[in-house]
């Protein structure tokens, strides 16, 4: 199978956020392979003739012919700040190699890509698609696809990497590079399709970017691809997905199934979701919740809506006043553990899990990084502001976290104990629209647009044309 060229040095050092450091020279365009493997190129970085990153790939887009000749690569779609998915057109693109696709023009259009009738998502729409290889009709899956450049400039779609199926288990069958015009199958309506390679393109994406992957596939494809990740990565992309999708993939699964899941997912993830199920469904899924699990959402599921009980989570970091700073240390440093979450320790009597016995107070990271690892959490610990209540309207939460400058607070209740922490992700995610996280939505001065729309480019490089 052609490989892409090696990956090429960029200009400068970047930081996370993909902007430049300091002034670096332009970028100088080189040369692009005449042959590209299109699945290569997803996640690769997109940048503009200044070394600014706009983006990263998502898909190709191809147009289809009503002669035997095989599609036409118009554009790629690449995925913006903010989840924005926009089309790059094919001839706005200078270079294309394994480590970024450079733009050969500062002005973008940023209407949201939405696919025409006679368009193709390469890798939404054929890979892990079942198909029959010409002359023999071999069965055969895909796994990749090649867009080659002709010599007048023209991007086609004209070879597939294509897995025989061997009918046996524990077998894989081989991988061929054949003509476009050979695979019989890659138009219509696909009968059956798996989900490795397709998997395999979406592995590397933070759960909120593969949310945001899923919201672009057909319902039933989303549910295959759903159901193929494991119970942790469904559970994280879950949390990302607007409601009607979260409900929808977990109708989908069987009752264990969506019971696992739940279990994997922040108490108050599980508990957002299972408060939007009918409560006869709530019963049968948290009756098959391991009983721990089940106990701290039934919990929170009781709070009103709009609370710092129906917000918090019930499993911040807590520890012992007798435990030293070094073990708080290690705690905080989980992997799992969010930034919010493990901003803080919290300090209370046993026991450890909510409700706690008598909370003492907490302790920032901070101040956790200034003290001897071998000083007691007591004697470190700060009580003078006052804790949540779970009754604590949202207006109240947002003010005092604004006004000490917090990124979690505790909530106790009447008897002092330890019940949850609100934390600043909670906070955002229910003053934001309740349609904050879905794809369909248009913030106020947007509007919806294809490939096709006339609408004027917008300037990112400062103005210059």
């Amino acid at each position: 199978m052609a490989r892409l060229p090696a990956a090429r040095p960029l200009p400068e050092a970047r930081h996370d956020s993909g902007r430049r450091v300091g002034t670096p020279p332009r970028l100088v365009p080189v040369s692009t392979p005449n042959r590209v493997y299109i699945a290569r190129l997803a996640g690769v970085a997109v940048f503009d003739p200044n070394g600014d990153q706009v983006g990263r790939v998502r898909d190709a887009v191809a147009r289809l012919r009503v002669s035997q000749r095989p599609p036409e690569v118009v554009g790629l779609v690449a995925e913006m700040p903010m989840r924005r998915r926009i089309f790059l057109s094919i001839n706005r693109i200078t270079s294309i190699d394994a480590d970024a696709v450079v733009l050969g023009s500062g002005t973008l259009n940023l209407r949201r890509f939405e696919k025409r009738p006679n368009e193709l998502l390469v890798l939404q729409e054929l890979l892990d698609r079942r198909v029959q290889v010409a002359p023999e009709s071999r069965a055969a899956s895909v796994v990749d696809v090649a867009m080659e450049c002709s010599r007048v400039g023209e991007w086609s779609l004209t070879r597939v990497a294509v897995r025989e199926q061997t009918g046996r288990l524990a077998r894989r069958g081989h991988l061929h590079q054949v003509e476009w015009n050979q695979v019989r199958g890659l138009s219509g309506v696909a009968e059956t399709r798996g989900t490795a390679n397709l998997l395999a393109v979406l592995e590397d994406m933070r759960p909120a970017d593969l949310a945001n992957a899923l919201q672009d596939l057909p319902d039933g494809r989303r549910n295959e691809v759903a159901a193929a990740l494991d119970d942790q990565r469904l559970a994280d992309v879950l949390s990302e997905l607007p409601e009607h999708d979260q409900v929808e993939i977990l109708a989908a699964l069987d009752r264990e199934r969506a019971a696992d899941i739940l279990e994997e997912m922040d108490p108050d993830d599980a508990a957002d979701l299972l408060g939007e199920l009918p409560p006869p469904e709530q019963d049968v899924l948290l009756d098959l919740m391991e009983p721990d699990e089940a106990d701290s959402v039934r919990q929170l599921l009781k709070y009103t809506p709009g609370t710092a009980g129906s917000v918090m989570t019930s499993e911040p970091v807590i520890l012992p006043p007798d435990a030293t700073v070094a073990e708080a240390l290690a705690r905080i440093r989980e992997p799992q553990l969010s930034p919010a979450v493990a901003a803080q320790v919290f300090v209370a009597r046993a026991p450890m899990a909510t409700p706690t016995g008598r909370y003492l107070g907490m302790v920032h990271f901070q101040r956790l990084l200034r003290e001897p690892p071998a000083d007691l959490l007591g004697g470190v610990v700060v009580n003078d502001i006052d804790p949540l209540r779970p009754t604590t309207p949202l207006p109240e939460i947002t003010r005092r976290m604004a006004t000490y400058d917090l990124v979690a607070m505790p909530v106790i209740d009447r008897n002092n104990r330890l019940v949850g922490a609100v934390t600043v992700d909670d906070v955002l995610d229910h003053l934001l629209p309740r349609d904050w996280r879905d794809r369909d939505a248009v913030p106020n001065g947007m509007s919806n647009g294809g490939t096709a729309s006339p609408v004027p480019d917008l300037v990112t490089d400062g103005g210059h044309d």
